[in-house]
């Protein structure tokens, strides 16, 4: 365990900057609006604010910060300015793609285009075949030549993709040292360094993508550093739901520049955590902090089987959790397949600021576009002109528009009322019809999110419980809920900032994998038995080298291990959890073939077993704020948390509603629908058929009458 220290968790979101803060036992937050141009301003400016207001030194707390820098970058094409480097005929593979096609029959689909252009993709003479062995060697003239493109490209990344380097990166290597001899400012990822992992479409597309978002993000993070406020001691959180040093993404240094890239990878200090590789794997850092605080605090309160249900300003994101929180390495990020390993969230365009729109068949939109930070929504009063899904919840009269930021903040309650008349007169209804209906369209893009990774995948969602956060989360879950036959909702504390929380869960964790291609049955137990010993050996040593940079012994670590195995000629794997099997092949191959009924519904016991990939984690673990229970009140009047008693709009019907303050409530109390509940960071409705019981952990469990 690390030694014991104040810390701090950011989440950076598209709307606001969320700030946790844990100390002596106690828990402050903190909300700022993002700052879109330069989200380390609202980053900088709202630890620094925490910090004063508690009277803390910077020097005596670690940060966790989790970013939308690098998701940002690659949804909005924000990135650097790159170039490919591959093996001569292949620079057309991320134009290629794969032969799957998901709008098969759309005539006028159109493709994301390559974050490379044609004309900065570059191709080598160099061959390198499936066994490791070098066919053909890099010349120097070819190098000279190459140098001489580039150089004119006024590049800020460049990414380097051989065929079969997962297996010899030794021209890779060869590539990156001289480029970066020549250029030592330009950044250089290499496919070997970023995923060592066979197919080439998705090694090339993970490895561009870390180059194209990496320059932005070493200036995030130097913006950071460079701030005498900010505290020196950081880590940045993970897709994984783990952290990493921000160290790892300071350039390197002289140092560290008088070894080759060979040098350092044949001492194991390099790969894959530095620099070169790590920012790829920060893409959904923010949403993985709230699948860990969900599934922390859920599990605490005793649900072990969650959905969680995550609704920001922008997107929500949804996540399953099965006892235990979802890993996958197939991911797809504005068209673009990142094949690292992440918490299995699936993402749609509808938050808090989604706009509401006809489209020209008149129906009703809402979303993908936000009104983001700024202008926003138009009742924070920033001039903002397009209806979103938080001005519909405040015509209803579910936000309290006083206690919005705990009073920090007041809405305008009348300009939206405009707007939305206007809105509802084009649609040829009533406006609080129109209201409702913004209301029940987001709803609807939601469940089908949450249908994606429940029902489609065999599981029952009434067997789950829905554990809703962020912003806007409260204001739907019920009514999610209802829809989807769940019968309880758990909305934690401090919902609008759980993400930022979770980070403060968030222990070192670093993934690892080397592609095998192994037959089972061409090799004997005894054979495969010492293949897999090697095999994870390897891996183990490059992860207790790095994990020591980290502060980890090799005896303070927890070791996970993985194979991702599939049936001969099939194209895809399943992750099958890997313990001592001794020289019993077959129990392993049992195991693979229980997974593949469990997700398709059928097992190919006639066919022959592959593994394809083996996979290992090391995990570091930190201290972690305690989750303690309190004492149930027997006294369950809750008029001391009862702000006022306000017509609320349900289902075009006007009801007396109660508004209650969530900090005055207490564990036991229960409250009866239909009511509301204000706090900090979000707002809860609880509806008419609906009531809520407050438990020992501060938790608000939402039930059907």
């Amino acid at each position: 365990m690390q030694t014991q220290r104040k810390k701090i968790g950011v989440d950076t979101g598209g709307t606001f900057t969320d700030i946790v803060m844990h100390t002596n036992d106690s828990l402050f937050t903190h909300k700022v609006l993002s700052t879109p141009q330069n989200p380390a301003h609202a980053v900088i400016q709202g630890v620094g604010e925490i910090l004063h207001k508690h009277d803390t030194n910077p020097e005596e707390v670690e940060i966790v910060h989790g970013s939308t820098v690098a998701t940002n970058a690659l949804l909005e094409r924000r990135g650097a300015r790159i170039a490919l480097v591959t093996t001569k005929g292949f620079e057309d593979v991320l134009e290629i793609g794969r032969q799957s096609r998901p709008n098969l029959y759309d005539f006028f689909v159109e493709r994301p285009a390559p974050l490379v252009p044609a004309e900065r993709r570059f191709g080598i003479s160099e061959r390198t075949l499936h066994t490791g062995e070098i066919q053909i060697e890099i010349e120097t003239d070819a190098l000279d030549a190459l140098a001489t493109q580039l150089a004119a490209l006024e590049l800020d990344a460049i990414a380097i993709c051989f065929l079969f380097a997962y297996v010899n990166p030794k021209n890779e290597q060869i590539v990156a040292e001289y480029l970066s001899s020549r250029k030592p400012e330009i950044p250089v990822s290499c496919s070997h360094e970023v995923l060592p992992e066979y197919r080439e479409y998705a090694r090339f597309s993970t490895t561009v993508a870390n180059a194209y978002i990496r320059p932005t993000l070493e200036r995030h993070l130097s913006t950071l550093i460079a701030s005498k406020q900010f505290p020196k001691s950081f880590r940045l959180m993970l897709s994984n739901g783990g952290s990493v040093s921000g160290r790892i993404f300071q350039r390197s240094s002289q140092a560290e520049n008088l070894l080759t890239r060979s040098q350092r990878s044949s001492q194991a200090e390099n790969l894959p955590y530095r620099s070169e590789s790590a920012g790829i794997r920060t893409v959904l850092s923010g949403p993985a902090g709230g699948v860990l605080g969900a599934f922390e605090i859920a599990k605490t309160a005793g649900y072990n089987q969650i959905i969680t249900f995550d609704m920001g300003g922008t997107s929500t994101d949804v996540s399953l959790c099965n006892n235990g929180i979802s890993l996958t390495t197939e991911s797809t990020i504005s068209g673009l397949p990142i094949k690292v390993p992440l918490i299995d969230i699936h993402t749609v365009g509808a938050g808090g600021g989604s706009i509401a729109s006809v489209d020209t068949g008149g129906a009703l939109r809402v979303g993908p576009e936000s009104a983001g930070a700024n202008p926003g929504p138009i009742c924070y009063g920033n001039n903002g002109e397009a209806i979103t899904v938080t001005d519909a919840n405040l015509f209803l009269g579910r936000i309290a528009a006083t206690q919005f930021l705990g009073g920090a903040m007041s809405l305008d309650t009348h300009k939206p009322g405009a707007y939305i008349e206007k809105f509802a007169s084009h649609l040829g209804i009533p406006p609080l019809q129109a209201a409702d209906g913004i209301l029940k369209v987001a709803n609807a893009a939601m469940e089908r999110a949450i249908k994606v990774i429940s029902v489609e995948r065999g599981y029952d969602t009434r067997d789950f419980t829905l554990v809703s956060f962020g912003g806007a989360g409260g204001l739907h879950a019920a009514f999610m809920a209802e829809n989807l036959g769940i019968g309880t909702v758990l909305i934690p504390p401090n919902g609008g900032l759980l993400s930022a929380y979770g980070m403060l869960f968030a222990d070192v964790i670093k993934d690892y994998s080397q592609t095998v291609l192994w037959q089972l049955e061409k090799s004997s137990n005894e054979e495969f038995a010492k293949a897999l010993d090697a095999g994870f050996d390897a891996l183990l040593i490059r992860a207790e080298t790095e994990m020591k940079t980290e502060g980890f012994t090799p005896d303070q670590l927890k070791v996970n291990c993985s194979l991702d195995m599939r049936y001969a000629g099939q194209s895809y794997e399943l992750n099958i959890p890997y313990h001592s099997i001794g020289k019993e092949v077959q129990t392993l191959v049992d195991r693979f073939h229980a997974a593949h009924a469990q997700r398709f519904g059928y097992a190919r016991t006639d066919a022959p077993a592959e593994v394809v990939n083996l996979r290992l984690t090391a995990i570091g673990e930190t201290d972690k704020p305690p989750i303690q229970p309190t004492p149930l009140v027997s006294d369950t009047d809750t008029s001391e948390a009862r702000i006022s008693q306000t017509p609320v709009i349900f289902e075009n019907a006007s009801l007396s509603t109660d508004f209650y303050r969530r900090e005055m409530l207490r564990p036991g109390n229960r409250i009866v629908g239909p009511a509301i509940v204000t706090e900090f960071s979000a707002t809860t409705v609880i509806p008419a058929n609906f009531f809520a019981v407050v438990d020992a952990y501060q938790n608000l469990i939402l039930t059907k009458k």
